[in-house]
Protein backbone atom coordinates (compact mmCIF):
# COMPACT_ATOMS: atom_id res chain seq x y z
CA UNK A 1 0.00 0.00 0.00
CA UNK A 2 1.13 3.42 -0.98
CA UNK A 3 -0.35 5.16 2.25
CA UNK A 4 0.04 2.31 4.71
CA UNK A 5 -2.78 3.31 6.96
CA UNK A 6 -5.42 4.66 4.47
CA UNK A 7 -7.59 1.80 4.07
CA UNK A 8 -7.89 -2.15 4.86
CA UNK A 9 -9.63 -5.02 3.20
CA UNK A 10 -12.45 -6.55 4.92
CA UNK A 11 -13.73 -9.02 2.06
CA UNK A 12 -12.26 -9.73 -1.46
CA UNK A 13 -14.04 -12.04 -3.80
CA UNK A 14 -14.31 -12.72 -7.87
CA UNK A 15 -17.34 -14.05 -9.33
CA UNK A 16 -17.97 -14.16 -13.09
CA UNK A 17 -14.95 -12.01 -13.52
CA UNK A 18 -16.21 -8.90 -11.30
CA UNK A 19 -13.84 -8.10 -8.24
CA UNK A 20 -15.79 -7.11 -5.23
CA UNK A 21 -13.52 -5.45 -2.45
CA UNK A 22 -15.29 -4.27 0.77
CA UNK A 23 -12.59 -1.82 2.53
CA UNK A 24 -12.94 0.44 5.42
CA UNK A 25 -11.28 4.00 5.25
CA UNK A 26 -9.61 4.66 8.09
CA UNK A 27 -10.53 8.45 9.64
CA UNK A 28 -7.55 8.85 11.31
CA UNK A 29 -5.23 8.98 8.15
CA UNK A 30 -2.91 11.66 7.87
CA UNK A 31 -4.88 12.30 4.42
CA UNK A 32 -7.65 13.52 6.03
CA UNK A 33 -5.64 15.89 8.34
CA UNK A 34 -5.34 17.93 5.35
CA UNK A 35 -8.20 16.94 3.05
CA UNK A 36 -9.70 19.06 4.88
CA UNK A 37 -9.61 19.84 8.81
CA UNK A 38 -12.93 19.26 10.55
CA UNK A 39 -14.48 18.11 6.93
CA UNK A 40 -12.78 15.11 5.71
CA UNK A 41 -12.95 14.31 2.17
CA UNK A 42 -11.51 11.24 0.21
CA UNK A 43 -9.09 12.88 -2.19
CA UNK A 44 -9.96 11.24 -5.81
CA UNK A 45 -6.13 10.47 -6.42
CA UNK A 46 -6.37 8.35 -3.21
CA UNK A 47 -9.58 6.68 -4.71
CA UNK A 48 -7.38 5.56 -8.09
CA UNK A 49 -4.51 4.06 -6.11
CA UNK A 50 -7.05 1.79 -4.01
CA UNK A 51 -8.32 1.06 -7.80
CA UNK A 52 -4.71 0.21 -8.69
CA UNK A 53 -3.46 -1.71 -5.83
CA UNK A 54 -6.86 -4.01 -5.96
CA UNK A 55 -6.09 -4.19 -9.56
CA UNK A 56 -2.15 -5.58 -9.04
CA UNK A 57 -3.60 -7.42 -5.90
CA UNK A 58 -5.77 -9.48 -7.81
CA UNK A 59 -3.20 -9.94 -11.18
CA UNK A 60 -0.21 -10.00 -8.94
CA UNK A 61 1.77 -7.81 -11.06
CA UNK A 62 2.73 -4.03 -10.93
CA UNK A 63 0.53 -2.07 -13.01
CA UNK A 64 1.30 1.76 -14.66
CA UNK A 65 -2.06 3.56 -14.69
CA UNK A 66 -1.72 5.19 -18.10
CA UNK A 67 -5.52 6.42 -18.83
CA UNK A 68 -8.73 7.26 -16.77
CA UNK A 69 -11.49 7.85 -18.86
CA UNK A 70 -15.49 8.40 -18.03
CA UNK A 71 -14.47 9.90 -14.70
CA UNK A 72 -17.76 10.89 -12.93
CA UNK A 73 -17.27 11.56 -9.04
CA UNK A 74 -20.87 11.36 -7.86
CA UNK A 75 -20.59 11.85 -4.13
CA UNK A 76 -18.50 12.82 -1.49
CA UNK A 77 -16.79 10.29 0.30
CA UNK A 78 -16.05 11.52 4.45
CA UNK A 79 -14.35 8.57 6.20
CA UNK A 80 -15.96 9.73 9.49
CA UNK A 81 -19.53 9.07 7.83
CA UNK A 82 -19.22 6.76 5.02
CA UNK A 83 -15.66 5.24 5.88
CA UNK A 84 -17.19 1.06 4.55
CA UNK A 85 -17.10 1.42 0.74
CA UNK A 86 -17.41 -1.17 -1.78
CA UNK A 87 -15.72 -1.55 -4.96
CA UNK A 88 -16.30 -3.50 -8.10
CA UNK A 89 -13.59 -3.85 -10.90
CA UNK A 90 -14.45 -5.67 -14.12
CA UNK A 91 -11.84 -6.86 -16.51
CA UNK A 92 -10.37 -6.59 -20.47
CA UNK A 93 -7.57 -8.37 -20.44
CA UNK A 94 -5.49 -7.44 -23.39
CA UNK A 95 -2.35 -8.29 -24.84
CA UNK A 96 -0.59 -4.89 -23.45
CA UNK A 97 -3.59 -3.18 -21.68
CA UNK A 98 -5.74 -4.18 -19.17
CA UNK A 99 -8.66 -1.80 -19.01
CA UNK A 100 -10.62 -2.19 -15.49
CA UNK A 101 -14.61 -0.74 -15.03
CA UNK A 102 -14.61 0.81 -11.61
CA UNK A 103 -17.46 1.55 -9.29
CA UNK A 104 -16.93 2.56 -5.55
CA UNK A 105 -19.82 3.19 -3.63
CA UNK A 106 -20.98 3.00 0.02
CA UNK A 107 -24.73 2.18 1.52
CA UNK A 108 -26.84 2.63 -1.59
CA UNK A 109 -24.51 5.80 -3.17
CA UNK A 110 -22.42 5.43 -6.07
CA UNK A 111 -19.55 7.98 -5.37
CA UNK A 112 -17.32 6.91 -8.28
CA UNK A 113 -17.21 5.80 -11.91
CA UNK A 114 -14.20 5.29 -13.64
CA UNK A 115 -12.76 3.15 -16.96
CA UNK A 116 -8.79 2.84 -15.54
CA UNK A 117 -6.26 1.72 -18.50
CA UNK A 118 -2.90 -0.07 -17.18
CA UNK A 119 -0.11 -1.35 -18.61
CA UNK A 120 1.84 -4.15 -16.98
CA UNK A 121 5.48 -2.80 -15.54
Amino acid sequence: MLIADLYKINEDIVRDGVQTTSITLNPDSDIFKGHFPGNPVTPGVCMLQIIKELTERRLGCSLFMKKASNVKFMAVINPEKTPDLVIENSFTDGDEEIKVKNIIKYDDTVALKVVVTFVKL
